[in-house]
């Protein structure tokens, strides 16, 4: 059975199963829940889903490094990040998706990245651009990215 952590829940000290973290769109809330796909469509497969999309995620807070529920959020993700095998990032069309793009930058070179970039998404360009230079997999949705995280598992 699959494992869902979802911040403020602390991460594994240590692995025991295959670990996917679930990057993309969130654009504070406001693009579709993609992740929650993702994990319905892999219930069944031993895998460690990180999925940063905060339940209780309050739009007040004051981004910065003072404030330690948005620096306990931002250190979440980059210590799954750090932690997953692989990374799963998918910009949906029409979001901005910037932290998932820091995110792309950040990993492009770990060699864990699959990346799906549908048309519509403001910045496809780029990524495509990223994701050749860099050898990255692209899929062309959310199906194909299920497949590959069952490939994982």
């Amino acid at each position: 059975m699959a494992v869902v952590l979802k911040p403020p829940t602390a991460l594994p000290a240590t692995k025991t199963m295959p670990t996917i973290f679930l990057a993309g769109s969130i654009d504070m809330g406001s693009a579709i829940d993609w992740q929650a796909e993702i994990e319905r469509q892999l219930t069944n497969d031993e895998l460690l889903l990180l999925n940063p999309r905060r339940d209780a995620w309050d739009s007040s807070w004051e981004q910065t490094i003072e404030n330690p529920l948005f620096r306990g959020q931002v250190e979440w993700e980059l210590d799954g990040l750090a932690l997953a095998d692989l990374i799963v990032i998918y910009f949906a069309p029409q979001t901005q998706a910037p932290i998932s793009l820091l995110e792309l930058g950040l990993f492009a070179r770990s060699g864990k990245v699959v990346v799906c970039c549908p048309e519509g998404f403001w910045r496809k360009g780029n990524v495509d651009i990223i994701c050749a230079r860099y050898q990255i997999p692209q899929v062309a949705s959310i199906d194909e990215l299920i497949q590959t995280c069952k490939r994982l598992g």
